[in-house]
């Protein structure tokens, strides 16, 4: 009978329900035990990186480039010209070619080394411009070890990215980018590559920093302490789940190898590219046709504005902005629906853009703003615009008048000064003839030769009409005036305080 009251009991202990206090504590333990075990799992390294190195390393391919180069006639590339050693490495290099007569040395090839991915099976293959550029003969080498004769399909020296094609008589290995915008700072990731022309190497790190520019217009980099060396430009770097989100592309170095800064273009600039040369064979941007800077917290108080965003343009040439009706001085704050932040963010979202697109672009224009459709013109067609013809200005006195203000001697231009300083025939503004040193001026980098053609986003021509810009400002309560600076045809805004009355 015990036995079997004892198995009642059990029963009806599992069957009772749980007070409130302890149904909540149970369930407080549950969440908990689910956070912890979520963040160990995220936190969580695997064991090895073989079986992803195994499962995407017969994408990765070796690329070496051929090229004939004229042969040299003196010891160039060893010694310095004028050298005491010039003449004995003439003489050595002479006896070593046999060239005793003097005839030009015969052509000779030149090779080079890189790395690429492919991108398709049938064949298509990516790397960097720098890798192929120049070359005649393309090899690409696989990681079994086949060879195939590769021809360039197109190129982008903005963003050192070439796209090749490759003809092989069965479906090749290939990977698939990833989303770069998803990878944050402390990923991991992998770089593949024939680094020194040691053959394939892989090597791991993370991503160490986010949208870094180095020179380029539409630069998009990953750094990562993953070793990339020479040999690794044009390699894929992957993320976890194999997929590509960068093209190694350089390294931050002082002595050639890796010190654990490498950047790889990002893969969401890489993919646009690589879009576009195959469809067309080159690249297609979009092109707003503007002149500009960024706004900066001088340039925010010398304009009255509340901060310090957006993109200041400093001159509109020829093109989609000028037929738009866009105007010197306006502050872009909007470019097709977003938020304009600097200079760098406007030209890689109008770079982005469709060529023939109508956007609308917002711009604060003497305090207020307006919205202005803009018909985008092609990038690449407006490299080699002509400038328009324009009339004579009429002569000016050949005693001009002089005056200084905010550590700047100043003068109207006459005929002499644009032809002196290289101006256009239609310039009309004050000419900088002297510049005080230790003014804000000088600190600020405006020197003799510089032209000033605004002041207070309003032209002048003549002293009077800088005094009363001036004057403007001051009544207006602001503590800066805006000069529009041209050097050299170049133009840049500047704000330099207003000297106390």
């Amino acid at each position: 009978m015990q036995p079997k009251a004892v198995a009642q009991t059990r029963v009806k202990s599992r069957t009772s329900p749980l007070s409130p206090l302890m149904r909540a504590a149970l369930i407080g333990v549950m969440a908990l035990s689910l956070v912890v075990l979520q963040t160990v799992m995220a936190y969580a390294k695997p064991e090895s990186l073989a079986p992803l190195a195994e499962k995407i390393s017969p994408s990765v391919v070796n690329i070496t480039t051929s090229t004939l180069v004229e042969g040299r006639t003196g010891p160039r590339g060893i010694v310095p010209e004028g050298s005491p050693f010039e003449d004995f490495f003439r003489e050595f290099q002479d006896r070593n070619r046999g060239d005793e007569d003097g005839a030009t040395p015969a052509p000779r090839r030149s090779s080079a080394l890189g790395s690429g991915f492919v991108i398709s099976e049938d064949g298509y293959v990516v790397t960097n411009n720098h890798v192929i550029e120049g070359a005649d003969e393309i090899t690409i080498e696989f990681f079994s070890g086949e060879e195939l004769i590769a021809k360039v399909i197109g190129t982008d020296p903005n963003t050192d990215i070439a796209l090749l094609k490759v003809e092989a008589d069965k479906p090749l290995p290939f990977v698939s980018f990833g989303n770069s915008d998803a990878a944050r700072v402390g990923d991991w990731v992998i770089a593949m590559g024939n680094p020194l022309g040691q053959g394939f190497s892989v090597s791991a790190g993370i991503v160490s920093a986010r949208n870094r520019a180095l020179s380029g217009t539409y630069d998009d980099y990953i750094q990562t302490d993953a070793a990339i060396n020479r040999g690794n430009s044009g390699g894929p770097l992957f993320n976890m789940d194999g997929s590509v989100i960068g093209v190694n592309t350089a390294i931050l170095s002082p002595n050639g190898g890796s010190i654990g800064i490498g950047f790889s273009m990002a893969s969401n600039v890489v993919t646009r590219v690589v879009d576009q040369l195959k469809e067309f064979g080159e690249t297609r941007r979009g092109w707003l046709g503007v002149r500009i800077q960024d706004v900066t917290q001088d340039v925010a108080d010398a304009m009255g504005l509340e901060a310090s965003t957006g993109a200041l343009i400093t001159d509109v040439p020829d093109g989609p902005a000028k037929d738009a009706g866009l105007e010197t001085g306006d502050v872009i704050m909007s470019f097709d629906g977003v938020e304009v932040a600097d200079t760098r963010g406007l030209v890689r979202q109008v770079g982005n853009s469709p060529v023939g697109a109508t956007v609308r672009v917002t711009v604060l224009r003497e305090g207020k703003t307006q919205t202005i459709p803009v018909v985008l013109g092609r990038r690449e067609d407006a490299n080699g615009e002509a400038g328009a013809q324009v009339e004579e200005e009429p002569e000016t006195p050949d005693a001009p008048e002089v005056s200084s203000l905010m550590g700047l001697t100043l003068t109207p231009l006459t005929d002499e000064m644009r032809e002196e300083l290289g101006a256009a025939a239609d310039m009309t503004g004050l000419a900088v003839t002297d510049v005080e040193e230790g003014s804000e001026a000088f600190e600020k980098g405006l020197r003799a030769g510089d032209i000033i053609t605004e002041a207070g986003q309003q032209k002048i021509k003549t002293i009077a009409d800088l005094n009363g810009r001036v004057d403007a400002a001051r009544e207006a309560g602001r503590k800066s005036l805006l000069l529009l600076v041209r050097r050299a045809g170049d133009p840049r805004f500047v704000a330099l305080t207003l000297e106390d009355e």
